[in-house]
């Protein structure tokens, strides 16, 4: 094998040991924060709990950070440091829990948790890097299935009422007929009586 000679081949060796130091420093200074969102649409139904999943990954101690945009307004969620501190907003005292990956899980969501759920994880130098989710809440029309159902239900009475109205017009008519035709039979018989008499 021949050595290299001349400036090129002195320029591929010193760009390489360059380049392999610049990664060995990159790989041994702190900072780097990654964060995945895999499920960055969550479509959800009132009253339902919704996991927020994400996973992070740094070579520090992180603080994750959670707020929530909506037409109300900014909220903040939750803040922790790994290990150290959880730090939750009075407003979701109760309803969130959080999980070491940076998830989040959020109970019993209304309509107002629509809306956009940003994610800050920060590590201890100063890195930062940001996900977002956006929750869709939908409300189970159970309003419109009661209103139907109640209806049927006064369809049915109704009905039910008419039906025995019905039944006793009918036997109030019969007996009506009853009398009118013993009626007119009893007339009938004196006539004839009467007929008989004056012969």
């Amino acid at each position: 094998m021949r050595p290299l000679r001349g400036c090129r081949g002195r320029g591929i060796v010193v760009r390489t040991v360059a380049l392999c130091l610049a990664a060995g420093w990159a790989l041994q200074t702190p900072g780097g924060v990654s964060l995945v969102v895999p499920q960055p649409n969550i479509n959800a139904t009132v009253a339902q709990n919704i996991l927020l999943s994400v996973e992070y990954s740094c070579r520090g101690v992180a603080t994750v950070e959670w707020k929530h945009v909506s037409t109300w307004g900014t909220t903040k969620i939750v803040e922790w440091k790994s290990g150290n501190y959880v730090n939750v907003s009075t407003v979701y005292k109760d309803r969130v829990t959080t999980f070491e990956n940076g998830s989040i899980q959020l109970l019993n969501v209304g309509m107002r948790d629509a809306g956009y759920y940003f994610i800050t994880v920060t590590e201890e130098h100063g890195t930062s890097t940001y996900g977002t989710i956006i929750v869709n809440v939908y409300e189970i029309i159970y309003e419109d299935l009661h209103f139907v159902a109640v209806l049927f239900v006064f369809l049915a009475a109704v009905s039910a009422i008419l039906v025995c109205f019905m039944w006793l017009c009918n036997k109030s008519l019969r007996l009506f007929q009853k009398k009118m035709t013993h009626k007119l039979t009893a007339s009938t018989t004196e006539e004839i009586e009467l007929e008989t008499i004056e012969c």
